[in-house]
């Protein structure tokens, strides 16, 4: 392995201080998750934030409005949950940020100052988290590893005298994905048919511990469409499971009664993608709308077939959910705005809650939409330009989403604000591949993907040059995971369209990512490309950057995690060792973490080295004036 130049991590980005002191603070100002509460004791929460500099997951009781940092390990926990009645609080350990552990449990107000945290299923072994179900009595774990997907169930785990029973095991990808109310029937997201992108659902009537349990109802809509279990109402004996499917296109949602095994799928006048979960009492939906990166809450009526808006503001709506007393929380920010989370209250008055300690982080500029006529139909891009920027082209930024299954939203960013604040417009493109806009956009990557995902962004990068808002010569492509992916195959296969590439955590050599990634993504490139690499080689070469390597000509700049389970190290260092032989500047960073980071200060390094790099690539000033 070569010796490759390490990144500049400057100690300003701007000689004006308070410049300096702003992008810092959007950083650093303490954010929380929306809370999530025990179903039988609603006062008892639980939310991750990012209050002592790395994201820990944190005890609410509302009761007495106290606060209780949970965890506190060095790479940080976002995963965590309650039990049904509040008492028990359960978090995922991992490994230096690897993603592969056990679940953890503790009581809700906390463990003895030298006890440790319990192993919370004992006779599970070390996995990937697939899904977790907790009842008061059962709970449904599934872990995945190279060897397939394994789902346990254990009863009496909360008394401490828990035993794990195997209740499904598969070679393919699968998981957990809901319990019912009564714990007697478990939903099981499967890919047995080969397609872990549109999973069908099994459903398990639970036996009694090491009681045979019986398989119920199957559903599976065909090829290329999907079933997401979302959840069952929170009311004995109710076995009316809410499921999104993709019959007509895009995410819709169905009622599946398993009480007689029919269905009833809800015909929702609005034109976007959606999700639900229930209300309390069984007899509504909260109905998440997404369409053109901008969401909206409703609640649906059951039986009188009825639809009412909820009065959100304009943006991005995250998660939202129905205490039980029929208030609805939610996360919400917008590109201009910082996140929050507020409560639509049953009187209809609408407030922030659980406001972290500290100021809020500055506000960035609004995003505005461009509707640009592509290959395979109309792209949406969202475009940030600086409020004081001068008339004429502007050095930019082409922000490239990872997932593939993701999509840039009117959501408050400080990354982006920062690129903003740096001089440089900021396009982000929802390429083909994006959720938000269909099945048939998700999916037409598949067999090309890559190639036809940089297809859209070329169509977005004339578009902004012939408009007049991009500068030819001074256009950067950045992205992390899948958009770091995307970033080294347009710089080998667009190199006349790029002055410099930024690719975080990406795929470099996908024949190697392939060999070392977790199954899971494994199971997802197989479904992507129409095979594994032994079974169609010649298109993964095609799809990898590592074959146009030698067609790089502008700077880049690579961050890799040392522990990352999607994106191997391996491939990332096949990728620079090809690249240390040709006659291109590059530079890399390295951080002990897995995909990303969650401490504060690592983000902070790492954004002031993407800039640093990007402006001297650029022939800019750095620090800035």
């Amino acid at each position: 392995m070569s010796t490759h130049p390490q990144a500049e991590i400057p100690e300003q980005l701007f000689h004006d201080p308070e410049a300096e002191a702003r992008w810092r603070a959007r950083f650093t100002s303490a954010r929380n998750s929306t809370p999530d509460w025990a179903l039988l004791a609603p006062d008892r929460n639980l939310y991750v934030s990012n209050v002592s500099g790395v994201w820990e997951v944190y005890a609410w009781d509302r009761a007495t409005d106290t606060h209780r940092q949970v965890t506190d390990r060095p790479n940080g926990t976002i995963h965590a949950t309650l039990s049904p009645d509040g008492e028990r609080i359960w978090w995922f350990a991992d490994t230096d940020g690897d993603e592969f552990g056990q679940w953890m449990m503790e009581p809700f107000g906390g463990r003895a100052p030298d006890e440790e945290p319990a192993q919370a299923l004992p006779g599970v072994h070390d996995g990937y988290p697939a899904g977790l179900e907790i009842g008061t009595d059962v709970v449904a774990s599934a872990a995945a590893t190279d060897e397939g997907t394994t789902i346990w169930v254990s009863r009496g785990v909360h008394e401490e005298r828990g035993t794990a029973d195997v209740v499904y095991q598969s070679e393919h990808d699968a998981g957990a994905a809901a319990l019912s109310h009564d714990e007697t029937l478990l939903v099981i997201s499967h890919s047995e048919h080969g397609d872990s992108r549109h999973p069908a659902l099994r459903v398990l009537r639970l036996g009694e511990s090491g009681g045979e349990h019986t398989v119920v109802a199957e559903k599976w809509d065909g090829e290329g469409k999907g079933l997401d279990a979302l959840a069952f109402p929170s009311i004995a004996g109710d076995q009316r499971l809410l499921v999104s499917h993709e019959r007509r296109g895009k995410p819709e949602l169905l009622i599946w009664d398993l009480a007689d095994d029919s269905e009833s799928e809800l015909q929702l006048d609005l034109p976007g993608e959606l999700a639900a979960d229930w209300y309390p009492d069984g007899r509504s939906l909260l109905v998440s709308h997404q369409y053109r990166a901008r969401g909206e809450l409703y609640r649906y009526d059951i039986a009188e077939a009825t639809l009412t808006r909820l009065n959100t503001q304009p943006g991005t709506v995250g998660s939202a959910a129905v205490r039980p007393d029929g208030t609805v929380e939610y996360g919400w920010s917008s590109s201009h705005s910082p996140s929050v989370i507020r409560a639509l209250f049953t009187d209809g008055t609408d407030q922030v809650v659980l406001t972290p300690p500290g100021e809020p982080a500055p506000p960035s500029v609004a995003l505005t939409d461009a509707f640009v006529e592509g290959p395979g139909g109309e792209i949406h891009a969202l475009v940030a330009r600086p409020a004081d920027a001068p008339a004429g082209p502007l050095p930019t930024v082409f922000s490239l989403h990872g997932g593939p299954h993701a999509e840039d939203e009117d959501r408050f960013s400080a990354y982006r604000a920062l690129w903003v604040d740096a001089g440089f417009a900021v396009v982000h493109v929802n390429y083909r591949g994006s959720t938000g806009y269909g099945s048939d956009w998700r999916d037409s990557i598949e067999g090309r993907p890559g190639l036809t995902e940089l297809d859209d962004v070329a169509a977005v990068h004339d578009w902004a040059v012939q408009s007049g808002l991009a500068d030819p010569a001074k256009c950067v492509v950045e992205g992390g995971s899948w958009g770091g992916y995307l970033t080294l195959l347009a710089l080998g296969t667009q190199p006349e369209r790029w002055a410099a590439g930024v690719a975080g955590v990406p795929v470099a050599d996908y024949l190697a990512a392939y060999e070392d990634e977790m199954e899971p993504l494994r199971a997802f490139d197989r479904a992507l490309f129409g095979g594994s690499p032994e079974e169609v080689p010649d298109l993964y070469r095609e799809c990898s950057p590592l074959t146009y390597v030698d067609q790089v000509r502008a700077p880049v700049l690579v961050l890799a995690g040392e522990n990352d389970p999607r994106c191997p190290i391996r491939q990332i260092d096949n990728y620079l060792d090809r690249l240390a032989s040709k006659d291109v500047h590059y530079e890399v960073y390295r951080f002990d973490a897995g995909h990303g980071s969650l401490v504060i200060a690592e983000s902070l390094k790492q954004r002031a080295a993407e800039l640093h790099f990007a402006r001297r690539a650029l022939g800019l000033a750095s620090p800035i004036n």
